[in-house]
Order: structure tokens, then sequence, then C-alpha cells
């Protein structure tokens, strides 16, 4: 079973749907720890009401002095023999050399379907651009933000009355479905990383059923 940390700075809901995967039986990961690097995020109390290790790391004292923070995060990883990393809203950006060192290893999800509005404010994006169908991205982390290989996506229809809030709801559906599912291959070693593209192998694959269609004719 992977050893996996979930890196937060806010509420982390994403964090409690890889929680809850992770306690079903014959899920193959352990959540170990949670650590924030916000002493006032929400989500440490619902980690711990979970039964779920949690440390703050502060980064605020560090400052621009972002492999100062890693170092001390590193170390922490190393003690607690943590395996794989999922990011639920870590609001702080890494070095270069942290990412390369875990490339493979950690995952970020985002609340659009890459490469397609990255950074800020992805449902107004969305809506901006007029789409029929947004959604949410797992992917592995690289020195670019919110870019990397793309492990699995997940999609919603978008409404003409839509609102960034409404959209963002539906979507959040969507992530809570698709991060669990993607920990589990990467877990399972059913991930492979070609280039720049994500292969997956047994147990996965795409249903030729499964379309989404919006807006629907009737």
């Amino acid at each position: 079973m992977r050893r996996v940390a979930i890196l937060i700075s806010g509420r982390g809901s994403n964090m409690t749907a890889l929680i809850e995967a992770a306690a079903a039986d014959g899920f193959p990961a352990e959540i170990a720890l949670v650590i924030s690097n916000r002493v006032d995020a929400p989500g440490i109390a619902t980690a711990q009401a979970n039964g779920v290790k949690t440390l703050v790391i502060e980064s605020k004292p560090f400052g621009k002095d972002r492999a100062g923070f890693e170092k001390l995060l590193q170390a922490t990883l190393d003690e607690h023999k943590i395996e794989l990393i999922c990011l639920g809203g870590f609001m702080r950006l890494f070095t270069a050399e942290f990412v390369r060192h875990w490339y493979g290893r950690m995952l970020n999800i985002h609340p659009s379907l890459l490469p397609s509005f990255p950074g800020l404010d992805p449902h107004g994006q969305a809506l901006r651009a007029g789409v029929k169908i947004s959604g949410a991205t797992v992917h592995f982390v690289i020195p670019e933000t919110d870019a990397g290989p793309i492990v699995m996506q997940g999609a919603v229809a978008v409404v003409d009355d839509d609102t960034p809030d409404t959209l963002a709801a539906r979507v959040l559906d969507i992530e809570h479905k698709i991060y669990p599912q993607a920990l589990r291959l990467l877990a399972t070693n059913s991930v492979g990383i070609t280039g720049d593209t994500c292969t997956t192998s047994t147990g996965a694959s795409a249903s030729l059923d499964d379309t989404l269609i919006s807006p629907t004719v009737i």
C-alpha cells in the first residue's frame, strides 16, 4: 500500500474525497499525512476528524525563500516515508528542483479541461469563451503551472444561465470522483508517462459509449 501525503492550504474538499476513498477496503493507497502551509486551514480539522495525522509547516515565515520551505517539507515527507503526493488546493509554488524530484509521483487537480483555461478563474474563462463542455483534470505536476501529463479528466455540460459559481459546483462534484480514481491508477502503477503524455494500462480504458454532447437537441 502506497503512503500518500496531501498538501492543502484551505478547506481541502478534494482532500476529504481522497480520505474517504482511501478508507474503503482494497484501496491501494493510505493517506498517511495531511500537511498545511497555513495554520488556519479548515481542512486540518476535517483530516483530524477522519483520523489522519496532520502537520502545519507555515510557508509565510519563509517569504520568497521557496527552497528553504521545501527543505523542511522534504524532510517531513522523508520522515513519514511518503511515496506519493496529492495537492488539494495547495497555494504555494514549488521550485523546479522540488518538482523534478517528485516527477511522476505528485498529482494536482485543476477545475478545467486542460490545456484550456489554466490559472485563475477557470470557470469565468470557460463561460467567457462560450464553451459547451467544461470539467476537471488530474495531472502530474511539472514546473509549469497547471501543466504536465494528464492522468484523468471528467466533463460536465455548461448551460446558458451558468455563473462561475454554479459551474464550479458541478465541476467540484466531478473533481471528487476523478481524483480518487487517478490516485488509484498511480498507486497501482497503472499509468505511464511517454514524453508529455500519460498512458493507462490494465484496469483503465475509455468507453466509446461514454459520451457527453452539449447542448442536447430534443
